[in-house]
């Protein structure tokens, strides 16, 4: 074999070795290619129905959503509040006024939600309900399925798919049960709103339009919470599935359930943590289109293989040259050398190629330019999402108080108040500038503390020191100040019975910038807040700390940083340090 081998001319061992290369290269292809296919339709698959399972879990979210917001507007109303005045008293006399007068709410509540079957108000007083509800006399409310939630420490509960015992007609709802949401310290009282069954399962499968996947809406322990598919779910008795589906809020993964494989996305809901989406899908179905591919990736692998061995020799002679000056401009291309070009006096196949590797090089190029703008827009926007955060309760309290004050003819306080909050304003805009001085900053915080001290008198004292008149023209990130001093207020001092202090003193070492805030509350444990601060996946603890941590490091990146320490009721302080030039 080697004696005939080696008597064989250099070009005729050249084409053995190159159809032999160009067999072994296409079968190596062909199964990675199906390999790759595979795994690509499998990640799709996955992605795919991740992203249709997620969407319609937001979409489900929001419904009830709106449902619990519909419910809590009707208990604002002033009839549910003269109800529950009644509740209070115990007094019983007036009850049918008081459902008289909540028709108008309770049938305001099914024309803005029209998914609403029926809503009971449970009170020690009689129980009130829109009067064109027919409701089932012989079971009392206490006697249902209700009454094992009725003791419950969460505000809010729903409920899976059931038949209604409440109201006549038997109708398929889930429910909702809210404890009261009014001033009044009500005890006993619970409103159970009655949810349409086909109305919520219209709105979770209008955007579930692959019949190849079943989709299941499921509790914590496996029960279907509402019939979205006509088969039974099979991981009903599978303790394995339904732990896995408690590690995370949503994903995917793949199981096995009675010798067949699955793969299985899951999306947990916000509003009823306790409910999950699953979808799940045969990977023979899967398989089915894989197969296609298969197929069709083998006859081109046979197909090749022959051209290759009547064009083999060709190729070796008149194909080698031009690939191997394309070969040459690839190695400079890894050496990051964008401009060079290919060339050639051929309209071939290799020119073709080489042609697009030009074109795809100024794509490149292109492309490295447009990411540089992508992120550099980027930043910006995460900049000012990042400085929308600020808490609303504030603007709240401070109405609020303007209010109260103006009611009991406080003049001169409300006219400070309002200029105040017009101050406040106007030196947060900034004129649309995210970059302010430092003067404007410390006006900006000064504003907010006297608001503050109009809305809780006698609760605490603010000195603000600036020890070096020169950095009063200093540019500084702007609110950046306010959240710290809001931080001291509602949680330093909110269990104090002396009065509180808040010290802010603003300084320059040689190259920063040196903001100090500093109160006598009852502090925090500043190693596990910091901690939370710089974690990517903080906990809701830490919030205006992580609101101002994240826009100095945006702005600044490593050169900015904050300092904590705390010893309760007598000093806890926040140090933030900025570089003095440049962003």
């Amino acid at each position: 074999m080697n004696k005939w081998y080696y008597r064989l001319s250099l070009r005729r061992r050249l084409w053995i070795l190159v159809l032999m290369l160009t067999v072994v290269s296409i079968s190596i292809t062909g199964m990675m290619s199906y390999w790759i296919a595979f795994r690509s339709t499998e990640s799709e698959a996955f992605i795919s129905s991740q992203n249709t399972l997620n969407k319609t879990a937001r979409v489900f979210d929001e419904k009830l959503r709106h449902i619990i917001v519909t419910t809590s507007s009707m208990m604002l109303s002033d009839p549910f509040k003269n109800a529950m005045e009644d509740v209070v008293t115990n007094h019983s006399a007036s009850y049918y006024t008081r459902l008289s007068s909540l028709q108008t709410p309770l049938g305001q509540m099914k024309l803005i939600e029209p998914s609403i079957q029926s809503v009971l108000i449970y009170t020690p007083v009689g129980e009130m309900y829109a009067t064109n509800d027919l409701r089932n006399g012989q079971i009392r409310f206490k006697d249902t399925l209700f009454s094992q939630y009725l003791n419950t420490t969460e505000r809010v509960v729903w409920l899976e798919d059931h038949e209604d015992p409440l109201f006549s007609g038997k109708s398929r709802v889930i429910s909702l049960i809210m404890k009261p949401v009014t001033e009044a310290d009500v005890r006993d009282v619970y409103v159970v709103v009655n949810v349409k069954e086909d109305a919520i399962s219209r709105v979770v499968t209008d955007g579930l339009l692959d019949q190849s996947k079943n989709y299941y809406l499921i509790s914590n322990k496996g029960e279907t919470v509402l019939p979205l598919s006509s088969q039974a779910p099979p991981f009903q008795d599978d303790p394995s599935f339904l732990d896995q589906l408690k590690n995370q809020d949503r994903g995917f993964f793949k199981h096995d359930i009675a010798g067949n494989k699955y793969l299985v996305n899951y999306a947990r809901l916000t509003l009823a943590d306790s409910w999950t989406m699953v979808s799940i899908q045969t990977q023979s179905d899967l398989l089915h289109q894989v197969n296609r591919i298969k197929t069709i990736t083998f006859w081109i692998m046979l197909c090749c293989a022959i051209l290759a061995f009547v064009l083999s020799n060709v190729i070796s002679s008149f194909l080698l040259k031009p690939l191997h000056k394309l070969q040459g401009l690839m190695k400079k291309v890894e050496q990051n050398q964008l401009d060079v070009r290919f060339t050639s006096k051929y309209e071939d196949e290799v020119t073709q190629v080489g042609l697009k590797f030009n074109r795809m090089l100024e794509e490149i190029s292109s492309l490295i330019e447009d990411v540089k703008e992508a992120e550099y827009e980027k930043r910006k926007m995460e900049v000012k999402a990042l400085q929308a955060q600020i808490d609303p309760h504030f603007l709240y309290n401070t109405l609020n108080t303007i209010i109260w004050k103006s009611e009991t003819s406080q003049n001169r306080d409300v006219t400070e108040m309002i200029t105040s909050l017009s101050l406040l304003f106007q030196f947060g805009l900034n004129g649309g500038n995210e970059m302010t001085t430092l003067t404007k900053e410390m006006d900006h915080v000064r504003q907010y503390l006297m608001l503050q001290q109009k809305c809780y008198e006698d609760l605490f004292e603010y000195a603000i020191e600036l020890k070096d008149p020169s950095l009063r023209d200093v540019p500084v990130l702007k609110i950046i100040l306010q959240p710290l001093v809001e931080n001291s207020i509602l949680h330093g001092f909110q269990s104090m019975e002396g009065m509180g202090n808040i010290r802010i003193s603003i300084s320059k070492s040689e190259s920063h910038l040196i903001l100090l805030v500093e109160d006598n509350g009852a502090g925090m444990d500043a190693l596990s807040v910091d901690a939370d601060m710089r974690s990517e996946q903080p906990s809701k603890k830490s919030y205006a700390l992580r609101n101002v941590y994240g826009r100095l490091r945006l702005y600044y990146g490593n050169k900015a940083d904050i300092r904590l320490s705390s010893e309760p009721y007598v000093s806890t302080t926040v140090q933030l340090t900025i570089p003095l030039t440049g962003e």
